[in-house]
C-alpha cells in the first residue's frame, strides 16, 4: 500500500444541516469510487483502515468517501430527532454524492448503512455499481434490534477511555470473543470523544428515537423489494459468525435470489464485523476491483 491523502469536507443538506464527509485518496484516482456508510450510531472512523487500503492500493488507487449521518460524528445534530430516519438520511447521502461529484460508486454499508444502500438502489439504481452489505439483509432479527435499542443513547458516561473500554467489553464481549485490551480501547475512542474535559458520545443520544417504535409486536417489515433493487449489480454480503441481527437463514434466502452473490463470514465477530483485518480488507478490495468498469 502507498501513502494516500485524506481530508474532511462538509456538505450542506437540503434543510441546511452541515454533514461531514471523510475523503481518502485523490479525486482523479482511476478506480471506481467507494462510498462507505456506517451503522446507526457509528461514524466515519469505522472505515479508516478499509478506506486507507483502498485509496492507497498501488495497482488501482481509488477515491473513498465515508459519511457521518446527521447527528453522528462531526455532522450537525438535528434539532428534530424525528429526522434521524432512513428517508432523510437517504436524501443526505444523495446530497453528499452530488456535492462531492460522485455519480456512481461501489457502496460498503454496515448495518443501517446497508439499509440505506438498498433504499438508494430502489430510488436511484444508477448510483450503485456494486454493493457490500455488512451484517445486514432484508430481514432483521428482532433479538439483535432489541439489543441495540437497549443501549443506543443509554450508555453510562465513562470518566476515562479505559472505563469506556470496560463498558464496551461488558456489552459486546459475547459477540466479539477475540478482541484484546487495545481493541476495546480503540472501540471506546470511536464511541466517545473528549469535549470540555469530559467524554461525550460521538452521536446525539436522541438517536434512540429512531428505534422507539420497534418492539416484539412491531418488528421491521422485510425489505425484499429493496434488496431486489440490487439485482443488476455485483453484491457481497458479510456476516459476523456471532451476529444476532443477520441470520444464516436470511443469508441463504438472499442467496436463493442471487446465486452469484459473494459471501464472507467473519469468525469470532458479531454485529457488526469491524472490517479492519487484513484478509477481510483484501476480500473487499478484490470485490470492489471486480466492480470497476472495463478499461
Amino acid at each position: 500500500m502507498s501513502d494516500h491523502v485524506s481530508a474532511d469536507h462538509y456538505v450542506t443538506a437540503r434543510d441546511g444541516l452541515r454533514l461531514h464527509v471523510r475523503e481518502h485518496g485523490e479525486r482523479t484516482a482511476p478506480g471506481l469510487p467507494v462510498v462507505c456508510l456506517p451503522g446507526l450510531a457509528r461514524t466515519t472512523a469505522d472505515f479508516d483502515r478499509l478506506a486507507a487500503a483502498l485509496a492507497g492500493d498501488r495497482a488501482r488507487p481509488r477515491r473513498v468517501l465515508a459519511l457521518d449521518y446527521r447527528g453522528r460524528g462531526l455532522s450537525d445534530h438535528d434539532p428534530d430527532p424525528d429526522n434521524y430516519s432512513i428517508p432523510v438520511e437517504l436524501d443526505d447521502v444523495q446530497s453528499v454524492m452530488t456535492a462531492r461529484g460522485v455519480g456512481s460508486a461501489a457502496f460498503v454499508g454496515t448495518s443501517r448503512g446497508g439499509l440505506l444502500v438498498m433504499a438508494l438502489a430502489a430510488a436511484r439504481p444508477g448510483a450503485i455499481a456494486g454493493a457490500v452489505l455488512n451484517d445486514i439483509g432484508p430481514v432483521i432479527d428482532l433479538q439483535g434490534l432489541m439489543r441495540i435499542k437497549g443501549y443506543v443513547g443509554k450508555l453510562p458516561q465513562p470518566r476515562s477511555f479505559e472505563e469506556g473500554a470496560e463498558i464496551q467489553r461488558r456489552l459486546f464481549a459475547g459477540q466479539f470473543t477475540r478482541l484484546g485490551d487495545a481493541d476495546w480501547l480503540a472501540t471506546a475512542r470511536r464511541t466517545w470523544r473528549e469535549t470540555d474535559g469530559r467524554l461525550v458520545l460521538t452521536y446525539d443520544p436522541r438517536l434512540a428515537r429512531a428505534l422507539a417504535a420497534v418492539d416484539a409486536d412491531h418488528p421491521l417489515p422485510p425489505l425484499w423489494p429493496q434488496f431486489d433493487a440490487l439485482s443488476q449489480v455485483p453484491l457481497m454480503v458479510i456476516r459476523g459468525a456471532n451476529s444476532d441481527l443477520l441470520s444464516v437463514a436470511t443469508v441463504e434466502a438472499m442467496r436463493a435470489r442471487r446465486r452469484e452473490m459473494t459471501t464472507l463470514e467473519i469468525p469470532d465477530q458479531g454485529h457488526a464485523p469491524l472490517l479492519a483485518e487484513a484478509d477481510t480488507i483484501a476480500r473487499i478490495a478484490a470485490f470492489v476491483a471486480a466492480c470497476d468498469p472495463p478499461a
